[in-house]
């Protein structure tokens, strides 16, 4: 079983950085794809990006976009994801999931084709 764990988050103001990490306790190249998702205050849990098992390709929801970033380094099981610009709306609980999609350059930002799930790590974007 793969265990998920987020750090990284916390209050940070409008405009600022932050880099969430993910570290998985087996390895996870080549096998798992990895999402990143958030749950606002008072609303449901929703994709932000992913980043795929094989060749490290991402996609992004709309919002985020050219704002956040995923990298995965395979030689520490880590997965993280760089928050720039980041705006109120940010605010929310992340959480990445492992996806086991071996040797593909396909991976996707729906809640339930995940298998793994951190225990979350909190971001508060306030002035």
């Amino acid at each position: 079983q793969l265990q998920l764990v987020e750090s990284g988050g916390g209050p940070v103001k409008p405009g600022g950085s932050l880099r969430l990490s993910c570290a998985a306790s087996d390895a996870i190249k080549d096998f798992w794809a990895i999402g990143w998702f958030r749950q606002p205050p008072g609303k449901e849990r929703e994709g932000v990006g992913c980043i795929s098992s094989n060749h490290n390709i991402t996609h992004y929801v709309d919002s985020v976009e050219g704002r956040f970033t995923i990298v995965r380094d395979d030689a520490k099981n880590t997965v993280y994801l760089q928050m720039d610009s980041l705006k109120f709306e940010d605010t929310a609980i992340y959480y990445c999931a492992a996806d086991l999609i071996p040797f593909s350059d396909k991976c996707v930002m729906r809640n339930h084709d995940y298998d793994y799930w951190g225990q979350g790590t909190r971001v508060t974007v306030s002035s």
